[in-house]
Order: C-alpha cells, then structure tokens, then sequence
C-alpha cells in the first residue's frame, strides 16, 4: 500500500512537486487532536485536585452535622445549633452542585477523547491513499468510531448525520430532545 509519508510539518509555504494537500490535511488533522488532547490533559490534574477537594468537603460536612447533632437542644445551643445546621445544608447543596459539574466535565472528556480518536482514525485513511480511495476503509472508521461512542445522545447524533441530516439538524434535534427531557423532569437535568 502506498502511503504518504509521514507529516514533516506544512510545505505550503514552498511548496514544490513533492507537496500534498493530503499531507497537509493530515498535519492540520493531527494538529487538531493533539490540542484537544493537550487541554484535556491540562484541565484533568485541575479537575481531580477540585473533586478531591470537594469529597473531602463533603466528607467534613458530614462530620460537623454528626457534631453539630449531638450539642444539646438548651436556650443558649439551640439557636447556634439551628444556623450551624442550616449553614451546613447551604454547603452541602453547593457541594453536590459541585459535583454534578465534575460529572459534566467527565462526559465532557469523553466526547473529547472520542474526537481525538476519530481524528486519529480519519488521520489514518487520509494519509494511505490504499485506504482513501477505498469505501470499505470508511465504513469500517465509521463502525469504529460509532462502537466508541458510550452516550447515547452521541450515537444518536452520529447515525443522524449518517443517514443524511446536517451536523447543525442532528445538533437541533439532540438539544430538543434534551428540552423536553429537562420540562419532564420539571427542570432537573438527569445526568446518568
């Protein structure tokens, strides 16, 4: 199989007989995944720092209403006691408020890490022209990269373009399903 070297950075600055838009296609594809990649990785050692940081919380929250719980209910305590209680609930709403972005995050990465392996995938039958010309070679990126996908709403949105519509319909139809998700649940958004 023929296969077009591998990138050695752009030459369309000076291009000469030897330059390829496939080659600088797969350069700018590459490109691309890795500073996807490369912010994801940033923001993980951020991100687990903050949800230690929130367990943590959530765990001494627990400890101080155990606490809180066992002061006597007598004149001078009881008013004490009932805004350490009430202040404590307040923190443990943000906390899990808190948590629920992390969860975020993580679908969040996982849609990332899926982009970065189609990316990579598409990198691949882009730079063999054995594969770029040959339907089969893209059938099987597109039933590798469909497999990967663990969400729902990814999959969905995937067979959507697959069978015809715009990425900009699969997106509108992906966000009205997930409005009247939202007004059934009365406005809570259910994340797993």
């Amino acid at each position: 199989m023929s296969s077009i070297p591998a990138a050695t950075g752009t030459r369309a600055h000076t291009p000469d007989l030897d330059w390829s838009q496939v080659r600088e296609t797969v350069l700018m594809l590459e490109l691309a995944a890795g500073q996807v990649d490369a912010a994801m990785r940033d923001s993980n050692t951020s991100v687990e720092v903050l949800t230690d940081t929130f367990t943590s919380l959530a765990d001494t929250l627990q400890l101080i209403e155990a606490a809180v719980a066992t002061l006597p209910d007598t004149v001078g305590n009881g008013l004490v006691k009932s805004e350490i209680q009430g202040n404590t609930r307040l923190i443990a709403e943000k906390v899990h408020h808190a948590i629920i972005a992390f969860q975020f995050y993580d679908k969040l990465v996982q849609r990332l890490d899926h982009v970065c392996q189609s990316l990579g995938g598409l990198s691949a039958i882009v730079g063999d022209k054995g594969k770029l010309y040959n339907p089969q070679s893209w059938v099987a990126l597109q039933e590798q990269i469909r497999s990967k996908y663990t969400m729902t709403e990814e999959r969905a949105m995937f067979d959507a373009v697959m069978h015809g519509k715009t990425v900009e319909e699969a997106l509108a139809e992906y966000m009205d399903v997930r409005m009247k998700e939202v007004e059934e649940s009365g406005g809570e958004i259910e994340l797993f």
